[in-house]
């Protein structure tokens, strides 16, 4: 049976039962051969700070962490193809239709591919860059964007060989394809070294739970989710629209209350990615989605009631198909929920290979986001 809406302070109990079957058409939106043909890090953000489904004109931003420019033929990327390490796309609509999606990534003065957000700031170090966490458009701050971006070093020659130190808001007065090239950057306290959890940081996921965002339960926050690497936790912050840049006035969700010292932190649930989604349901529950264990070929849903759970047993509703048929990694499932249905959820998944700086020379089509839809209804 379909889901109803229920009051909000009494989420329902009835299980899910969950059905999902890949989603091509939005598969193909990422299937490029010029320009930018591969990403991963793929966030959506409704440029009206709305999170409100089904509404036919909206905007959307997608925002990619690495990315590859270039020419590709038969599959096979050109010589003299760059990677940079963060891009976007705008859309408009919620048809993937190519001729409704613009890709688009920065260029130096000579028009040579270069990142848009560059690592200044307090906390910087030589031979960093950033790769991007979600963010979301502040409703309480004149329409600004914030974006989450991780300091991320390179530690070895390997594609998993680096290490995600400090994070830093970048802040974003005019969203749009011209006026996302003019940013600040705040540095802040919310990456760091877990006496207990091992290196945490923030970013990972954005719940925008308030009434101007149309939330089903609004209580007024933006919860900002974060990990914890030593068992791969889900860790919650959470902060008022209008404070949310005044880093005093976040809380942290200690398991049992929010509190105002991060080290109280304690973990939520263990084994998520590195990102995620948390969405709400229509009966007032909440859905966490991620890929299992971080890298893994499954895709996990569990059900909480608030958006810091307790979140129940996770049912796999996915598995991806490309780590068997091409060997391929999957990661970093999230819900894009302002592009889905009631009643389904558009899901998205990077992939990447162990030897992924020489595969991608030969294979163009091994790194961009694949999509899934997952049919959800209470068990009758």
């Amino acid at each position: 049976k379909p889901v109803t809406k229920r009051p909000c302070s009494e989420p329902g109990d009835v299980p899910f039962q969950f059905h999902a079957e890949p989603a091509p058409d939005w598969t193909a939106l990422m299937e490029r051969t010029s320009g930018w043909f591969g990403a991963d890090g793929i966030f959506s953000i409704p440029l009206d700070g709305s999170e409100e489904q089904e509404i036919p004109d909206k905007k959307t931003l997608f925002i990619f962490s690495d990315t590859y420019i270039g020419e590709v033929v038969n599959g096979v990327p050109l010589p003299g193809n760059v990677m940079v390490n963060n891009s976007v796309a705008w859309m408009k609509g919620l048809i993937p239709d190519t001729s409704h999606i613009v890709f688009s990534y920065n260029k130096d003065r000579s028009g040579k591919p270069v990142s848009y957000f560059i690592p200044v700031n307090n906390n910087s170090k030589p031979e960093e860059y950033f790769w991007l966490g979600d963010g979301f458009i502040n409703q309480d701050k004149n329409n600004t964007l914030y974006l989450f971006a991780y300091h991320v070093h390179k530690t070895g020659p390997g594609v998993f060989d680096f290490v995600a130190t400090n994070v830093t808001i970048l802040k974003i007065k005019n969203p749009t394809p011209d006026g996302i090239k003019d940013y600040q950057q705040i540095p802040t306290h919310l990456g760091f070294v877990h006496p207990i959890l091992g290196r945490v940081y923030f970013g990972s996921g954005i719940l925008v739970n308030t009434e101007k965002a149309k939330a089903p339960c609004p209580d007024g926050f933006v919860y900002i989710y974060g990990i914890a690497e030593g068992k791969k936790s889900l860790l919650a912050a959470r902060v008022k629209p209008k404070e949310f840049e005044v880093l005093n006035n976040w809380t942290f969700w200690n398991g049992s209350d929010w509190v105002k010292d991060i080290d109280s932190v304690a973990p939520i649930t263990d084994g998520v990615s590195n990102e995620l989604s948390v969405t709400p349901t229509e009966d007032g529950r909440y859905f966490l989605t991620y890929t299992l264990l971080g890298i893994s070929d499954k895709i996990g849903i569990s059900v909480g009631k608030s958006p810091v759970g307790p979140f129940g047993e996770t049912t796999e509703v996915y598995t991806c198909p490309e780590y068997k048929e091409k060997g391929l990694l999957p990661y970093n499932a999230k819900a894009h929920y302002h592009l889905s249905k009631p009643g389904e959820l558009l899901v998205s998944y990077n992939t990447i290979t162990l030897n992924f700086w020489e595969d991608i020379q030969k294979d163009a089509t091994i790194y961009h986001p694949r999509f899934i839809k997952v049919n959800y209804q209470l068990v009758k």
